[in-house]
């Protein structure tokens, strides 16, 4: 239907400011991201001790037990073999692991040729900051030469439809919706007739924000998953989960949830702004291996960027230099 459009010249801003400041607010506070590694071996030797002191800092930075003890695991066996002589070397191993279990779900979003609009089904419980993702999504794409519609489905919240109407009024896009209270279901097929007829490329479809332990708010989603492939059966091309970073191992919950009743294609994480919430990244990464999309650290749309596994293990041992 459609190919990436040239350049408009409003592309998003470039990634160094981005990282600076994903450094800068990743590294507040106190915690292992702040913790100088020489701490744990004021003599620089790097010992039994040591491994587990750093293993205590990563189980409390969110990292999770299990992730944990695969970095763990590595450290020891390069301890064994001598390879840890000093607090570089440690580091050194530290980022290796780091980057052997964010790389692989370091995937950016690619849009891709669909029979109708690409259909992004967006999910994540009340007050992950879903809807303002939508919205900085949509600025995105619509800068990088794509038309866009929105779709409100998130129909049982008026302020949730008044806010997309509001991201759709300062973009530029369209936005579909129906009165309070309607099948989002509905809404969601609806919106894609309207966004086939206009020749939409995009088509961002909002959900009510939902615990992931309310089954029966999980078989809507289920339904409009359904619904959303009557017209298109390889719609929804995407289902993005947006998890608070700030929830800690609750976020891992919710991801496992979402992900065994809808099959998530894509993650972002937003809220990355607090001593000891990147560590959660590291734990969603190794548990589900769900492409991570996009990370955000503020309200701006300049404030969520692709997810680049190097870059963002800089940014956490940036405090352990």
């Amino acid at each position: 239907m459609f190919g990436k459009k040239p350049a408009t010249g409003n592309e998003p801003q470039p990634r160094e400011g981005f990282i600076k400041r994903l450094r800068a607010r990743l590294n507040k506070g106190d915690s292992w991201l702040t913790y100088d590694l020489a701490n744990l071996a004021p003599g620089g030797k790097i010992d039994e001790d040591v491994l587990e002191e750093l293993e205590s800092l990563l189980v409390m930075a969110d990292v999770g037990i299990s992730t944990t003890e695969q970095i763990m695991s590595g450290l020891q066996k390069s301890l064994a073999r001598k390879e840890l002589k000093d607090v570089d070397a440690l580091k050194e191993g530290l980022r290796r692991s780091l980057q052997d279990i964010l790389r692989p779900v370091a995937q950016p979003l690619e849009i891709t040729s669909a029979d109708g609009p690409f259909v992004i089904l967006m999910v994540g419980v009340n007050g992950a900051g879903k809807t303002t993702t939508i919205g900085k999504l949509a600025r995105r794409l619509r800068d990088e030469g794509y038309s866009v519609m929105l779709a409100a489905g998130d129909t049982f919240r008026a302020a949730a439809v008044e806010q997309l109407q509001t991201w759709g009024e300062r973009n530029d896009v369209p936005v579909i919706a129906q009165q309070s209270g309607a099948d989002p279901a509905a809404v969601v097929f609806d919106a894609w007739e309207a966004a086939r007829a206009r020749g939409i490329d995009v088509l961002l479809a909002d959900t009510a924000g939902r615990l992931q332990n309310q089954q029966g708010l999980m078989d809507e989603l289920i339904k409009v998953k359904r619904v959303a492939a009557r017209n298109d059966p390889s719609a929804p091309q995407e289902i993005m989960l947006v998890l608070d970073a700030s929830q800690g191992q609750n976020a891992l919950v919710q991801a496992q949830k979402f992900h065994e009743a809808l099959g998530l294609t894509g993650i972002t994480v937003t809220k990355l702004d607090g001593s000891a919430k990147g560590g959660i990244l590291l734990a969603i990464a190794h548990q589900l291996n769900v492409p991570v999309r996009f990370i955000g650290i503020g309200e701006s749309a300049e404030d969520m960027q692709t997810f680049d596994a190097d870059e963002f293990v800089d940014a956490l041992l940036a405090g352990m230099e």
